[in-house]
């Protein structure tokens, strides 16, 4: 048989190789007309009132990475050009030495102090600064750092409106962020949606958010456990085994499980000594219980929906430690209900962004119950993306 080769390939100049990217990144003033055109269309018909054009991610490797990947992927599905959104990112000396994926998928990055989090990534006036200065259209946050802390968003609007801004906090507004991280807030608003939650010491009781988004005091502090003597009341109300809980606590700290009355006593000094000042709650223990979640998604318009869910049951020392979907340990029957009662919940307290709504599930009983709502994006969400192909960071 007569062979083929393919024809030799000319490397081009390197000049030429410039001029194309020099094309790539700076294009034509008709070009970007055009583009302008087809996101405000894109915008308008989903009944969105501006574009976002310039984003400033205030994380680093993965997170940075994977935002700007999915991001480009979509604009070029969408748009047919993957450079839509300029991204503008923050890179430590660390970082730059390193030569880091992040840095080198972005069109422009700015030096940042180096040392801990609180320097940089997790620094609010730095990042509000970098916003208003590199004169951006919106900041993403992905996960850890500062993606939790409500003060971001209320700084950022606080700057923005001084200097006659427009910059978007991509992420759930302050308020609904501010209760949503307080376990105690977040049991009572999920009680308040009708949601199953764990029988607990504020069984029953329910919160209303005011006009500020926030619970009122007297609700809150309803909820809580002031005393030994309250707490050990509580538990012989709702049964052991109990779980006590400080509504601050996270990765371990914070909490103790008790299996009768003499561990309960003796739990409650260590729960207030580890997290000092922090309200405390008090709850019955799930046994052979499962960690599934459902990964929810939410607009400023109160529309809210649901992308399937996780099983994150495999942990150590409270961490996950890895987790797969979909939850095939729940019948489908049982699912589809909390998966609805997780878009109940979002729709209740006017959730916008991507969030995840984590459950105990017993598979002796069926049973579910509420955690907790997680107002961000979860280092997990490529696995739900894996099974329904939708690309979270850019859907936020």
């Amino acid at each position: 048989p007569r062979a083929f080769s393919a024809p030799p390939q000319v490397a081009p100049a390197a000049s030429a190789l410039r001029g194309i990217r020099a094309v790539a990144l700076n294009p034509p003033v008709e070009v970007l007309d055009s583009l302008d055109e087809q996101m405000w269309s894109y915008a308008r018909e989903r009944g969105g009132d501006r574009i976002i054009r310039r984003i400033l991610i205030a994380n680093n490797g993965m997170a940075a990475t994977k935002t700007i990947m999915s991001i480009r992927s979509w604009a070029y599905k969408t748009f047919g050009d993957e450079r839509a959104v300029a991204f503008v990112v923050m890179a430590t000396p660390d970082d730059l030495a390193a030569n880091a994926e992040f840095i080198r998928r972005a069109d422009e990055f700015v030096e940042v102090p180096g040392g801990s989090n609180a320097n940089n990534y997790a620094n609010v006036q730095l990042i509000v600064d970098l916003c208003i200065a590199q004169n951006v259209d919106a900041v993403m946050v992905g996960w850890g750092h500062a993606s939790e802390n409500p003060k971001l968003g209320d700084l950022l609007a606080e700057r923005a409106a001084a200097l006659g801004k427009d910059i978007t906090f991509i992420g759930p507004t302050s308020p609904v962020m501010r209760v949503l991280g307080d376990k105690i807030g977040s049991t009572l608003l999920a009680q308040a949606a009708g949601v199953s939650t764990m029988p607990w010491n504020g069984d029953g009781m329910e919160a209303t958010l005011d006009a500020d988004g926030n619970i009122p005091f007297d609700q809150f502090d309803a909820a809580c456990i002031h005393s030994e003597e309250e707490a050990v009341a509580a538990a012989a109300r709702i049964g052991y085994p109990v779980m006590l809980k400080a509504s601050e606590g996270g990765g371990g700290k914070g909490i103790r499980k008790a299996l009768n009355e003499a561990e309960l006593r003796t739990a409650y000094p260590q729960v207030l000594g580890e997290v000092p000042g922090s309200p405390v709650f008090l709850v019955r223990l799930c046994v052979g219980a499962r960690h599934l979640e459902v990964q929810v998604v939410g607009d400023a318009h109160g529309n809210a929906i649901a992308l399937g869910g996780r099983d994150c049951s495999t942990q150590r020392r409270f961490q996950k430690i890895f987790e797969e979907g979909p939850p095939t340990i729940a019948p489908d029957e049982v699912f589809q209900k909390m998966m609805s009662e997780a878009v109940s919940l979002c729709r209740s307290i006017g959730y916008r962004s991507a969030g995840t709504v984590e459950w105990m599930y017993l598979p002796a009983t069926d049973e579910y119950f509420f955690l907790e709502l997680n107002p961000r994006l979860q280092v997990e969400h490529p696995v739900t993306e894996g099974i329904t192909g939708v690309s979270l960071p850019a859907t936020q």
